[in-house]
Parts: C-alpha cells; structure tokens; sequence
C-alpha cells in the first residue's frame, strides 16, 4: 500500500520519466530504496543498524550493474542528515516506520525538511496515535484497548516500547517546518490483526481484492481515521 501510495504521489508532483533525488532514512533492509533505484532514481539509503545495512548491500550486490549505480548506502542517523547532505540536496525524502522510535521528532523533521528542494516531497509512515486502542480491543484486550486512550506509548511487535503519533501533531509540524501537509492514507485498516508469517489468500482474486479493500479504505473516511498506521505527504513550500 505504501509502495502505491508513494508512487501516486510521485506521478502527482513530478514530470513522468525525471529522474529524482530520493533520500531514504530509515532505510531498514533498502525495500523502498532499492525498488525505487529500480525505477530509474537515483537513491540515497541512510541507516544506523549494520545488520540492516548488511542486508541491503546483499540485496544491491544481486542487481544489475546500472541499479547498482544509482543507488547509495549511508550508515548514520537520520538526524544528523546535515552531516552528509547539502540542503536542497533531494526531490523526495522518505521517513518510513522511524519517527515511533525517536521520542522527541521535532529536530529530525525539521533536518529532513531541510534536504528537501522547493516542491520536493515529504513522506512519512507513523503509528497512528488516534487509534491505538484499535488492535487491543478487536483482539478482545479490554484492559489494553481502555489503558490505550490516554497515552501514544505502546509496546510494537518487537516488543519495544514505543510511540505513536497523532495526525493533528504531525500536521501541524509539517506547516512549521515549511512542509504543509498536501494527502494522507491510512495503512493497514483491516489487516493490523494479521500475523507478520500469515500467507497470503491464495483463491482467484483475493489477494486483489484484499488489496482493493485496504486502498479504498486507506484514502476513504472515517476508515482511515482508524488505520494501524498513517502516511503523510507534505510538500516543501
């Protein structure tokens, strides 16, 4: 879902065939990074974990050479981007499934606006704090689901303790980092009960049509207003 709706969002803002400056941090195993270098972008993955890191240049070193060439591998933290780029350096920055693990975000929005070109995209993948009660209570959890209304901590599937963010927070940071808030989806409206090994539906049209329903979902009220996650798209003013 996320891969789609970056792409939407891509064909939306920039002429078809330009080649962007994409910046990746967070980068994890290089997934986006790599399927957008595949795409003809040129690709910067930033990242602090070396198994990840591992894991992303085993994946790079299977490509072909011209993939190769358009995609690089930076170890470091996300928010120290000013270290290793110039301002303006980048046409879109990717900021997935990082900013729960950053207790005080400000700072790095603030250094991943900066990286950005004027009309460059912003995109950012969160807990979304707005529905954290959602999965305890639907997993029948009362305790959980009654504890989750009053705070944005919660303990992820790694069972580290986390945070969540809410849309209304985001938004206004975005306006005040000069990258007001232009569309957001919600990700895993239906699915956030499935368990990471869980196969895929496997009868004729129903992977499709598990997919349609979580896309209609995501982009339709109040349906996304509940979603596990939230992926918003600012735009550099």
């Amino acid at each position: 879902m996320v891969s789609r709706q970056v792409d939407e969002q891509i064909a939306g803002r920039f002429p078809v065939g330009q080649r962007l400056r994409v910046l990746d941090v967070g980068m994890g195993q290089g997934t986006q990074a790599l399927r957008l270098a595949r795409a003809g972008h040129a690709v910067t993955g930033i990242e602090r974990e070396s198994k990840l890191i591992a894991v992303a240049r085993e994946a790079l070193a299977a490509e072909p050479e011209g993939i190769r060439g358009r995609m690089r591998i930076v170890e470091g933290d996300g928010r120290d981007t000013g270290v290793h780029f110039l301002p303006g350096s980048f046409d879109v920055v990717l900021c997935h499934g990082v900013l729960m693990y950053v207790e005080e975000p400000d700072a790095l929005l603030a250094g991943l606006a900066r990286m950005l070109a004027q009309g460059g995209l912003l995109s950012l993948l969160v807990r979304n704090g707005d529905a954290l009660a959602m999965r305890a209570g639907l997993a029948g959890d009362w305790a959980g689901a009654l504890a989750a209304f009053d705070t944005t901590a919660y303990r992820n599937r790694l069972g580290l303790e986390v945070r969540a963010d809410r849309r209304g927070t985001l938004t206004d940071a975005l306006a005040g980092i000069g990258a007001p808030l232009h569309a957001w989806y919600g990700v895993r409206v239906f699915t956030d009960l499935a368990a990471d090994d869980a196969a895929l539906p496997e009868g004729d049209g129903d992977l499709d049509a598990l997919l349609a329903a979580e896309e209609r979902a995501g982009r339709t009220d109040p349906y996304r207003q509940v979603a596990a996650l939230l992926h918003l798209c600012g735009v550099r003013g």
